[in-house]
This record gives C-alpha cells, sequence and structure tokens, in this order.
C-alpha cells in the first residue's frame, strides 16, 4: 500500500522547508505554501539558483507568525500571516509571470536585506491575486498556483530517491528536491505515470515530471554549492528531451486536508 510519508511545506520561495505532520490543501498549493518570496529592486524573484546562501534562513510557524532564522546568524524575525493595512501592493515577476503582491513591512525587508548585504524586499501573495498555471497543463483552465515555480504541489517516491541515492557517493536527503509530498512502499520513478490519484479523500492530477536545475547541488546545510552532483548523476540516467527528470509536478481536484500516513491511491496511469 502506498503511503503518505512526508508533507513539506516552503512558506518563503527558495528558503527553507518545514516538515509537517498534517497541512491544508488550498486552490493554490499547501497552506502556507509559496505565498512569500524575496524579490529585488525591480520586483523580480529571487532563488538559491543565483543565492544559494537563501537556503539558510530557516522558517517555523508560531502561532499566526512565520519565524525566520538564520542559521549560521542566530537572528530571528517574526513575518505575520497577512500583511499590515497600509502595505505596499507591487507588482513582481515569477519567470514570464507578473503578479501583485504586497511588501510585507519595510522593517522586514531591512533585516533580510541586512544578511544578505544587498537590497531585497520581502512581499506576500494576497487570496485576490491568482496565478494561473500553463494553460498547456490545465485542466479547467482556472487552475492556479502560489510562487512556486509553476504548479502547485510536487510529489516524490522515496525510492526515487534510495534508487539515486544508490548511484551517488555523498547521498542526498530529499529536501534537495523540495517536494510537497513524499510517498514510500511504491517502485522507484512510478510517480511519472500517475495520471489521477489520491491521497487520504483529496484527488489530485498528475501533469507533468519535474525537470530539474543547478538548484539540486546546493547543500541545504551549509548554503553552497556543494559539486556537480545529483544532477550530474541524475543525468546519466534520468535525461528526456535534454530534461533531467525527477518527482512529478501535481494540480489538486479539491480542497481538503491530508496527513502522514495517508494511504495513497492511483487511479489511472499514463503509459
Amino acid at each position: 500500500m502506498l503511503k503518505l510519508s512526508e508533507i513539506w511545506v516552503y512558506p518563503v520561495k527558495s528558503l527553507g522547508g518545514i516538515s509537517l505532520q498534517q497541512s491544508q490543501v488550498t486552490d493554490r498549493g499547501l497552506e502556507l505554501d509559496r505565498r512569500w518570496l524575496l524579490v529585488d529592486d525591480d520586483g523580480r524573484f529571487l532563488t538559491q539558483r543565483e543565492y544559494p546562501q537563501l537556503a539558510l534562513f530557516r522558517p517555523e510557524i508560531k502561532d499566526s507568525n512565520l519565524k525566520i532564522t538564520h542559521k549560521e546568524i542566530f537572528d530571528s524575525i517574526n513575518v505575520p500571516f497577512h500583511p499590515v493595512s497600509g502595505s505596499e501592493k507591487i507588482k513582481v515577476t515569477v519567470w514570464d509571470d507578473t503578479i501583485d503582491a504586497y511588501e510585507v513591512s519595510a522593517v522586514i525587508s531591512e533585516w533580510f536585506t541586512k544578511l544578505l548585504e544587498f537590497s531585497v524586499r520581502l512581499v506576500y501573495m494576497p487570496d485576490e491575486s491568482e496565478r494561473k498555471i500553463d494553460s498547456k497543463y490545465a485542466i479547467s483552465g482556472e487552475e492556479i498556483t502560489s510562487f512556486a515555480d509553476a504548479y502547485p504541489f510536487l510529489i516524490i517516491g522515496q525510492s526515487s530517491l534510495d534508487d539515486l541515492n544508490g548511484r551517488l557517493e555523498v547521498k542526498v536527503p530529499i529536501n534537495r528536491f523540495r517536494p510537497n509530498f513524499v510517498f514510500t512502499n511504491g517502485e522507484p520513478f512510478e510517480e511519472d505515470f500517475w495520471s489521477h490519484f489520491s491521497i487520504g479523500n483529496v484527488s489530485f492530477v498528475g501533469v507533468k515530471p519535474c525537470d530539474r536545475c543547478v538548484m539540486t547541488t546546493v547543500d541545504p546545510e551549509k548554503g553552497v554549492v556543494s559539486g556537480k552532483d545529483p544532477l550530474k548523476t541524475l543525468a546519466k540516467y534520468r535525461n528526456f528531451g535534454n530534461k533531467v527528470l525527477f518527482g512529478q509536478n501535481v494540480i489538486g481536484l479539491g480542497i481538503g486536508v491530508v496527513s502522514v500516513g495517508d494511504e495513497i491511491q492511483v487511479l489511472s496511469r499514463s503509459k
């Protein structure tokens, strides 16, 4: 029996993740997942691809706030779940999408600016800001996502990671790949072919395998690029059409609650 073994959210895009036992599935991803974003002075999104040191910022859920702590400096700041009234509304870009967002506060932006040593702003995606997914992979055409790269959810089988680690000199943890869902008892890479599946009582659709980039080479414990693996090794046997694939991008068919230990049922597969 396939079982959900891990649930992860990444409240601020490209910062550290939070492991959960239970989470609410919303119309744009798991609750709190990638609703915040660091941008430069032009409103362009920032990620570990260019700034691996972002991995050193670690979020925790504390009451109605995110507490974000720098792993090495041990300084922290509280980020409210919703911007305070009077926050500045700005346009930000993630890849080719332009999105309405609010700067959380000048004080919080300055805290990040000071620690990163270059000018950034922390912004929040409000509920009224709807970022549609790529129409080629939409079902109704109305599906939305957060500040994630492209889709609301990402699922990876533990067997897929085990298969990769069996080929690596130095094993890597699952957080190199930043999934929302991890499951056990499956075959390596079987998630590639899941068209329709459920986790507990919530239904999902697999839309396309996830192509991976240099961000997988960032050591999240050190905030530095640690070499060419695991991307180099993955490219030897997971290269399809010049894209290195690992994990499946997913959209949801409804809302509900998922919990670690939930049974996963695969309702249909692609060839």
